[in-house]
């Protein structure tokens, strides 16, 4: 008789079986990440502004909030990395 291949279990059959207090900890790996809270905003663009946000999404095939996403956080990082930065005199 072939060996069969066993499904792993959903989620739900675990919570199942570690309330039955049966060890589950073979069913995780220790290796997450962590997803930081996500507050959604408004924000009003112009036509000019939205065409350019979506001409950049289509060429790098992503979304317009990704697009949004990695500007916003390009120009947060370089803010905070000219704020480190010594002043020069002169």
């Amino acid at each position: 008789m072939p060996k069969t291949s066993r499904k792993a279990p959903t989620a739900d059959e675990i919570a199942e079986m570690a309330s039955r207090g049966e060890d589950v900890s073979s069913y995780f790996t220790n290796k997450f990440t962590v997803v930081r809270p996500v507050r959604r905003v408004n924000v009003d663009l112009t036509q000019g502004m939205l065409r350019e946000l979506d001409e950049r999404a289509a060429r790098f095939n992503i979304s317009r909030q990704a697009v949004i996403k990695t500007l916003l956080g390009r120009a947060l990082n370089e803010e905070r990395e000219q704020k480190r930065r010594p002043k020069r005199a002169g």
